[in-house]
């Protein structure tokens, strides 16, 4: 029996969208806003879904205490408070789309769970605007 478990997590953090090969007349009617020089920042809101069988001793699909650590390690003290574009290396060449952001993420995660799970990140960048990747 599959059983999905999800972990809220929060991070703010400043970005711009660009491409560095367009100039700034196209980046500015592609990105809008979003292109600001200076960078401009959200308040996002990530969800990690951890799909599996429920382990028989533990009752456990996954301690969401680890689920929890990983989160922490690898994208609240990577990600919060950062200029993605600036200091996660990830965004260096990559641009910070909430899209790109998401694919980040579960490429941050999958590693550090056990193979036997199926994982799923949604991520809000506005509680309007929210992008979902399963690594599919």
């Amino acid at each position: 029996m599959k059983v999905t478990v999800h972990r809220k997590a929060h991070f703010n953090a400043a970005h711009r969208l660009y491409r560095k090969d367009w100039s700034f007349e196209k980046n500015e009617a592609v990105f809008g806003l979003c292109n600001n020089p200076n960078f401009h920042g959200h308040n996002y809101e990530l969800i990690a879904s951890v799909t599996g069988d429920i382990d028989p001793e533990t009752g456990y699909v996954i301690d969401v205490k680890i689920l929890k650590d990983i989160i922490k390690s690898e994208i609240e003290d990577a990600f919060d408070h950062k200029n993605l574009n600036v200091e996660v290396d990830e965004f260096k060449d990559l641009n910070p789309t909430a899209e790109n952001i998401a694919v980040v993420i579960y490429n941050r995660l999958k590693p550090k769970l056990d193979s036997k799970f199926h994982l799923q990140v949604t991520l809000y960048e506005t509680p309007r605007n929210f992008v979902t990747y399963s690594g599919e």
